[in-house]
């Protein structure tokens, strides 16, 4: 369960300033969201090290599960790509462990510090516009600009492209938007609901013989937290998955 200070549920979101920074004019002070990311970081690269540094014919158990996020995310990137897409695979197992750690790491209830790097539109947005820059510069490395044709739209009568190609080309342009909105608004969501039913507890608590209900918001908060951790993972491979389909346009082009 998320959480944060005071008694909004909106407090829990609220980015804090720990090494005040500045640098050519811009805010680059060090916070909390840093700290996570950081953290997150640290601990995919140590983990990953620790447990492939050995890489026994029989694996360990850090070993097996460095193995199964490797072949879950290659079979993710060969399913939706093909064979040829595995030159993308360091990319989206970076994006996929980055956010999955991220989304996970904002579920560990520490009062005052807790925080969901992934509840912000910014650091969502700053990935998916990763994403389809290197989708469009890929894509107009290998086809030039034959890779406009992707907007072209195949078996259609020449006289519907004014119509769909302006559709295929917003369709395109919303990409970045629905990759960025859809993990932020589902972890915005979940942890301002967590947040809520958690404050049900402690206001029935103290409401005299209304604490007799207070079992029911407990129930409802734990079951949420279930849901919300399988949310943390899904949205996780949802950004995996979208990423590798946005991929497969850049690598095989209009068919």
């Amino acid at each position: 369960m998320a959480s944060g200070g005071g008694h909004s549920p909106i407090e829990q979101f609220v980015i804090k300033e720990y090494v005040p920074l500045e640098a050519f004019g811009f805010n680059a002070s060090f916070t909390n969201s840093s700290l996570y990311m950081v953290i997150a970081v640290s601990l995919i690269t140590g983990f990953l090290i620790l447990s492939t540094k050995g890489r026994a014919l029989v694996p360990t158990r850090m070993q097996s599960i460095s193995e199964i996020f490797y072949e879950f995310v290659a079979s993710t990137v060969k399913d939706n790509v093909g064979p040829q897409g595995m030159q993308f695979f360091p990319l989206v197992f970076t994006l996929f462990i980055f956010v999955f750690v991220l989304n996970l790491l904002g579920m560990i209830p520490i009062p005052g510090i807790t925080f969901t790097v992934t509840s912000h539109i910014a650091v969502t947005a700053a990935l998916a516009l990763l994403v389809i820059g290197i989708v469009i510069f890929y894509g107009l490395y290998k086809h030039g600009l034959g890779f406009f044709k992707i907007f072209v739209p195949s078996d259609v009568p020449p006289w519907l492209l004014p119509l769909l190609v302006p559709i295929e080309i917003i369709s395109f342009i919303s990409r970045p938007i629905s990759l960025s909105v859809r993990l932020f608004a589902n972890m915005l969501a979940g942890h301002i609901a967590l947040k809520i039913f958690a404050g049900f507890i402690g206001v029935l608590l103290g409401a005299g013989a209304w604490a007799i209900l207070a079992p029911l918001p407990l129930a409802l908060t734990v079951a949420l937290t279930a849901l919300e951790v399988l949310v943390a993972v899904l949205q996780a491979y949802v950004f995996a998955v979208l990423t590798c389909i946005y991929l497969n346009d850049a690598v095989h082009g209009a068919h």
